[in-house]
């Protein structure tokens, strides 16, 4: 995998000379033209300019050169519908540093400069022969946290790198060395525990999802930091989903790449937890497998003894991610912790429910709940409540076996799932993220393929979720 420091998001040099790009709403144009864009009016005027979200400008300087440029804004209307507008202007700009002229304060700062950053990804590591072009560079705006966006940035820099690698290149063996690499980088401890050596230290659901495949199923631990609240973090690490067994048709193989997208979130989140030195305990559980086709696949109607010691029939072998995540919560459960997360892209029904662009949540506790809406609009990273529907726990009891990994319901399978879940967990303050990890067509600041979804709520929440 490339050098995770060499694609890391990066702010232009507070020092060197800079482009203005002006930022101007529809309702501000005529003042615009009136005043400080006036000697671009006439250019402006006759190129259609009309300031709506996106609409981008080059302004010709009096010597022939590049004078800057102007973006509009959009209306109300338009700006409530997107995030991140003025990335869009931002990733067609010419190479070189600029900085923002114009009336962004706050919170919209924040968003220019942290969809400015986002706008920046590539992905071109399957393409050596096409010489990656110069980044227009921001310089960071006044009055806002620079490093902590570029944190952000680079945690999910490393998400989108990871879930869209191809399965060949971030199997267990790759995710294993990123994990490996992402503690070196800031100094965490880390455990493997790799094969039959989950059967020897009690982790039989892990062990039955992913012995077929010749990569052998593995957990990854990490853990960082001395100091302050407990937060613990489990995430899913199904390198690729062919279903097993229950085989998925062609169509539904074609995104399991990122299977491992709780993986790759969470370990995104853990890398901004780590780089801004928040006073958290923090520890990563990352069960990592291939769910694939083998004489020794576990088969529908197997029924498994969990680490908890729950029993489980296996309705459904493409329902393997919550059995390898509930081995890894009730792991988690044997030591205190004042949270406890967990983020998987777990099922379709979550997709039917809210689309690709919302990650949905469930917890018990009204103030982490509280706090992550708050978190997720000042991050700009939108999510959304579902219940734990207590009248559906009968749903998952088969009756031969104390749960069911995929009950025949036909009804709330996300909620099901996540039910399935917290009988594992048992944490008072537990939540679970059931996201999609990709983004279906290119979006500002959000191109085409891998996307961290929950991880800067999460983020922008833990001070109020552990009274940091």
């Amino acid at each position: 995998m490339q050098d995770p420091a060499a694609r890391s998001p990066a702010f232009a040099d507070p020092g060197a000379q800079s482009l203005p790009l002006h930022v101007v709403t529809p309702g501000d144009l005529a003042g615009f033209l009136a005043g400080r864009g006036a000697a671009f009016a006439p250019w402006l005027t006759a190129t259609g300019f009309e300031a709506g979200l996106g609409d981008l400008r080059l302004l010709p300087g009096a010597d022939g050169g590049l004078a800057g440029a102007v973006a509009g804004l959009g209306s109300d209307q338009a700006r409530r519908r997107t995030r991140f507008g003025l990335a869009k202007a931002a990733a067609a700009l010419p190479g070189g540093a600029w900085h923002i002229e114009g009336d962004l304060a706050g919170d919209a700062a924040t968003e220019a400069a942290l969809g400015w950053l986002l706008s920046s990804y590539r992905f071109d590591r399957y393409r050596p022969g096409k010489p990656p072009a110069e980044p227009a560079r921001l310089k960071a705006p006044a009055g806002m946290d620079g490093a902590r966006i570029l944190a952000m940035a680079a945690g999910e820099f490393l998400t989108r790198d990871l879930i869209n690698a191809p399965a060949r290149d971030m199997g267990p063996d790759q995710l294993e060395a990123a994990f490996l690499a992402l503690a070196e980088a800031f100094g965490a401890t880390t455990e493997v525990i790799r094969g039959e050596d989950l059967l020897a230290r009690n982790f039989p659901m892990i062990h039955a999802v992913g012995r077929a495949s010749p990569h052998a199923p593995r957990l990854l631990d990490l853990r960082w930091g001395s100091r302050g609240p407990r937060l613990t973090l489990v995430g899913k690490g199904v390198c690729f989903d062919t279903g097993g067994l229950n085989i998925k048709p062609s169509s539904g193989m074609l995104l399991m790449k990122k299977d491992m997208g709780g993986a790759a979130t969470t370990m995104g989140l853990a890398r901004m937890i780590m780089a801004l030195d928040l006073p958290v305990r923090l520890r990563l559980l990352v069960p990592a497998v291939e769910n694939v086709i083998a004489g020794n696949a576990q088969k529908p109607k197997d029924i498994l003894t969990s680490r908890k010691g729950l029993t489980v029939e296996v309705n459904d072998t493409d329902a393997e991610g919550r059995l390898i995540l509930a081995d890894a919560l009730a792991y988690a459960g044997e030591e205190e912790c004042d949270a406890l997360i967990s983020m998987a892209t777990l099922t379709g029904a979550a997709r039917v429910a809210v689309g690709p662009d919302l990650a949905p949540y469930w917890t018990d506790d009204e103030g982490l709940a509280s706090a992550l809406e708050r978190g997720a609009r000042a991050g700009f990273d939108p999510v959304w409540r579902l219940p734990f529907h207590d009248a559906y726990e009968s749903v998952i009891e088969p009756g031969i076996a104390d749960l069911d990994n995929a009950p025949g319901f036909g009804f709330a399978g996300a909620i099901t799932a996540a039910l399935f879940l917290r009988r594992f967990a048992a944490h008072p303050r537990y939540m679970h993220f059931d996201i999609y990890g990709h983004t279906p067509s290119d979006a500002p600041a959000r191109p085409k393929g891998g996307a961290g979804q929950g991880a800067r709520a999460i983020l922008n929440a833990l001070p109020e979720m552990l009274g940091l």
